[in-house]
C-alpha cells in the first residue's frame, strides 16, 4: 500500500468532493448524510449482504440528540421513541429487590432525549440518504492507495474507485483500519467480557408492562425489558477467560450456559433467542485505542476508530457526533486542505472519546461486579438515591 499525504485532490479548494464510506451502520450513514449536506458525493460499501434492521436499545441524549436534530432525522426518531420505563432490580430467581421509578429515569435523561432500537436509528439515517447515494452490499475495501490527487480504492468486487476521502466506518473489526492504521490485534483492548443484545418479538410475560428487570450478580448482568410485542429487548454481559471461544459457541449456546440458572424474564428471552439466534448482537467487550484516526485522506470514525463499548452508553451518540463534526471540518477545509481538516477534527473530538473510554472501563465493575460484596454495595448506593433525605435507615445485605 502506498500512502501519500498530498493536498491536490479533486475536491479542489472550496469545491465539494467525493467520498467512499466503508460501513452502512450508524457511523457510515450519518457521515453520508452530513457530507451530502455540504455537497459531497458519497458511495457506501457494506460487507453484509443487505440492510440490518434489528439491534439493541439506543439512548440519544445531549450531543446525540443534537446530532440527530442537525442531521434532520429527529422527527422520525421521536415517532419511534420507546420512552422511559421503570427499572426493577431482581434476585436470581426473578423476585423483586427494589424499583427505580420511571419518573426518576426520565429526570436523569432530561427533556431532550429519545430511546429507539438501533435498527430504527439506522433506518432513519438510511431514508435520509437513500435517494442520493449508492450502497453496494456484500462489498469491502480490498486495497488503498493514498496519493497526491486522491485515494484509489480497490474493492472486493474487483472495481476501483477514485475519491477525495475514504471513511472507515466499518466497526470494531474494521478492514480499513487494518489496511491503513494497524492490525486489530495491536489496537484492540479486550476487557474480558462478552456482551449480547437483541430484540424480543414477544413481550416477556414474567416482566411487568412498561418496565425492565435487571439481575446483577458476580461477573454478570441480565436485563429484560417489556415494552410490548416487537418493542421489548434483552441485554446480557458476563466475564469470561476467553471471549473468542465464547463467540465461537454462538449467542444462543453461550448465553444458555452462562444464564440458564436464572429465573424471571431470562428463560423467556433465552427461548426467543434460541428460535432466532441471528437477531443478536454478540461480541467481545473491546475498545480500539489508536494514536491516530487518520492517515492522509483516510479517516476512521465510530467503532472503527475508538469503540467505547456498550458500557459507555454513548456509542451511537459519538458516531453521529463524529460524523457531524467531520462534515463541519471538511466544510471549513477550503483553505487548509483535507488532511489539516482531519487533524483539527480529531484534536477536538479525542478528549471526549478518551473520557468515554475511561468511563466504560470503570463500568465493568457495575455490569460485572467481582464479588457479592460489590453487588451489595451497588444495591445500597442505588437504594440510597431513592430514599428522601432524613428517611434513610440501616439495611442488611440480601441474597443475590
Amino acid at each position: 500500500m502506498t500512502v501519500d499525504h498530498g493536498e491536490h485532490g479533486t475536491n479542489g479548494r472550496g469545491r465539494a468532493g467525493r467520498a467512499l464510506i466503508a460501513g452502512a451502520g450508524i457511523a457510515g450513514l450519518a457521515t453520508a448524510t452530513r457530507l451530502g449536506r455540504i455537497g459531497w458525493e458519497t458511495l457506501i460499501v457494506e460487507r453484509a449482504p443487505g440492510r440490518r434492521s434489528s439491534g439493541y436499545l439506543v439512548n440519544l441524549v445531549g450531543p446525540g440528540y443534537d446530532a440527530a436534530e442537525q442531521l434532520g432525522i429527529l422527527p422520525e426518531l421521536e415517532a419511534r421513541d420507546l420512552g422511559t420505563f421503570t427499572s426493577i432490580l431482581v434476585k436470581a430467581d426473578g423476585r423483586h429487590k427494589f424499583a427505580v421509578p420511571q419518573s426518576v429515569v426520565q429526570a436523569a435523561l432530561g427533556g431532550r432525549a429519545v430511546t429507539v432500537f438501533r435498527g430504527d436509528l439506522e433506518s432513519a439515517l438510511y431514508r435520509a440518504v437513500q435517494d442520493d447515494i449508492e450502497i453496494r452490499f456484500a462489498t469491502t475495501v480490498a486495497r488503498v492507495e493514498d496519493g497526491d490527487d486522491g485515494v484509489s480504492v480497490t474493492l472486493s468486487d474487483g472495481s476501483t474507485e477514485r475519491v477525495d476521502l475514504l471513511v472507515g466506518a466499518d466497526g470494531l473489526h474494521s478492514g480499513v483500519r487494518a489496511a491503513v492504521i494497524g492490525a486489530e490485534r495491536d489496537l484492540r483492548v479486550d476487557l474480558g467480557l462478552v456482551v449480547a443484545a437483541f430484540p424480543l418479538d414477544d413481550a416477556p410475560a414474567s416482566v411487568p408492562d412498561a418496565s425492565g428487570t435487571t439481575f446483577i450478580g458476580p461477573g454478570r448482568t441480565a436485563a429484560v425489558i417489556n415494552l410490548g410485542s416487537e418493542r421489548s429487548s434483552a441485554f446480557f454481559t458476563y466475564r469470561c477467560p476467553d471471549p473468542d471461544a465464547e463467540l465461537a459457541r454462538g449467542a444462543a449456546d453461550a448465553l444458555a450456559a452462562a444464564f440458564g440458572d436464572l429465573g424471571g424474564g431470562v428463560p423467556d428471552a433465552l427461548r426467543q433467542l434460541a428460535a432466532n439466534p441471528s437477531a443478536a448482537y454478540f461480541d467481545s467487550v473491546s475498545q480500539i485505542v489508536a494514536d491516530r484516526w487518520s492517515s492522509g485522506r483516510v479517516v476512521l470514525l465510530g467503532d472503527a476508530a475508538w469503540c467505547v463499548t456498550l458500557f459507555a452508553g454513548y456509542g451511537a451518540t459519538l458516531a453521529m457526533t463524529g460524523a457531524d463534526r467531520l462534515g463541519t471540518a471538511l466544510e471549513d477545509a477550503a483553505d487548509i486542505g483535507v488532511t489539516a481538516a482531519l487533524d483539527r477534527w480529531e484534536a477536538a473530538l479525542r478528549p471526549t472519546i478518551t473520557k468515554r473510554q475511561a468511563a466504560a472501563r470503570a463500568g465493568v465493575r457495575q455490569y460485572a461486579p467481582p464479588t457479592h460484596a460489590h453487588v451489595w454495595l451497588t444495591d445500597m448506593t442505588m437504594r440510597a438515591m431513592l430514599i428522601p433525605a432524613g428517611a434513610q435507615r440501616p439495611v442488611t445485605p440480601s441474597s443475590t
